[in-house]
């Protein structure tokens, strides 16, 4: 049996009311909430371990550098890369992106190229192959997707050739909750030589990872999503491509040798690290993966699935409102509007009720224009939601529209 409220015990936030109410956080998706251990550490750290690494050959210098770089291992082995060069830390998914278009889009995509993007990408998977583009001179092509949510795959085809170089995509939409299907994505990609990159910051969260079975070439993720601390991400970059790529910053950490008339880099992957990284939220990410390995994760995304069902058919049964992405396969994601009442509306009445779930156009502007809206409500379920929370949420929703309408 899954322990939810076990579990629940490991997040003291949980634990809080908001205006008098029991507080039922459904915003996982923006941001999840801490487990005990990863503020713990983090809060450790600070207290009694910090100083800066790499450069120090002093006590806590050199400890705070073990413990990054078993940080880096504890990714590694959750991606399933045996090569932790392959493995930088950034300051999110957005950083590790645009790492990847700055870098490598910089040296290996110029005019009369294309760059392929699915239509329901965070802004952070488009906005950087725009620029990209326009510097460049390269084009955009979108892969579209139905009002189901689903990617039109039959339109792939028609959107690849020879002078494609990159197809950027999501693993699981933070809008719909869709969960493409990867491996022919991949496949279709490398077949006319253009390389692919994931956007994880759902993904990791809601399945199983392994980057070399999926045989993209770059993966990057957030750990904010993942229980762990803010300001820290990961970028995953097959070896050969991040050794062919230039550094995206300039600085301390990053080179060899330093000097007036040249100045050489730093191996994997500090080559990619410039300054002083934040390692003390990357060490508690690597808490965070340990927390999540001591659960039975398939039990853990039994569970999410569980609520995500539960939800969207309480959710079906009220008069007016409409759930976008209505796939089979997706994330425990549930995004949906009321005739006649505004999501900011109703997002405000249910955070009286001590609901928190997300509005507005959740960073995915071309979803919104695909379904003629300015924007929607969210929730999203992490492992630490209850049924009884999705029957609290579920009836906000209803005293919402009554006090709205």
């Amino acid at each position: 049996m899954f322990e939810v409220e076990k579990i629940r015990g490991e997040f003291p936030i949980l634990g809080r009311e908001v205006y008098g109410k029991p507080l039922v956080y459904l915003d996982n998706a923006a941001t999840a909430q801490k487990p005990r251990t990863v503020i713990d550490t983090v809060a450790r750290l600070y207290r009694e371990e910090n100083a800066n690494i790499h450069r120090g050959v002093h006590f806590l210098s050199e400890r705070c550098t073990a413990f990054y770089e078993d940080a880096r291992k504890t990714v590694a082995e959750a991606l399933g890369t045996p090569d932790v060069g392959e493995v930088v830390f950034t300051a999110g998914a957005t950083a590790s992106i645009n790492t990847v278009a700055w870098a490598w889009g910089g040296k290996f995509v110029g005019e009369g190229d294309n760059v392929v993007v699915s239509e329901m990408e965070h802004h952070s998977n488009i906005v950087p192959w725009q620029m990209l583009c326009e510097r460049v001179g390269a084009e955009l092509r979108v892969l579209r997707f139905d009002d189901e949510g689903a990617l039109k795959m039959e339109e792939l085809d028609g959107l690849l050739d020879g002078r494609t170089k990159m197809v950027a995509i999501t693993q699981a939409s933070n809008t719909l909750g869709t969960m493409p299907n990867l491996k022919p994505i991949v496949e279709k990609a490398h077949a006319v030589g253009a390389v692919v990159l994931v956007d994880g910051c759902q993904g990791f969260v809601h399945s199983e990872v392994n980057v070399r079975e999926l045989g993209c070439d770059f993966y990057a993720f957030s750990s904010h999503k993942l229980y762990g601390p803010n300001g820290v991400g990961v970028l995953y970059g097959r070896r050969e491509l991040l050794e062919a790529m230039p550094p995206f910053l300039g600085g301390g950490d990053m080179v060899r040798k330093v000097t007036f008339e040249k100045t050489t880099y730093a191996d994997l992957p500090l080559k990619f690290e410039a300054g002083t990284a934040n390692y003390i939220d990357a060490i508690g990410l690597a808490e965070a993966i340990k927390f999540l390995r001591t659960l039975d994760r398939q039990g853990v995304l039994a569970h999410e699935k569980a609520l995500l069902e539960y939800a969207t058919e309480e959710l079906g049964k009220v008069e007016g409102l409409r759930i976008y992405g209505t796939t089979e396969d997706k994330c425990s994601i549930v995004s949906f509007n009321v005739e006649g009442v505004h999501n900011f509306d109703l997002g405000s009445v249910l955070d009286r009720s001590g609901v928190a779930i997300r509005t507005g156009a959740h960073c995915a502007d071309p979803v919104m224009a695909h379904y003629g809206v300015q924007g929607m409500a969210r929730a999203s379920f992490a492992l630490y939601n209850t049924a009884e929370e999705v029957d609290t949420f579920v009836a906000a929703v209803k005293k919402a529209i009554r006090m709205l309408k």
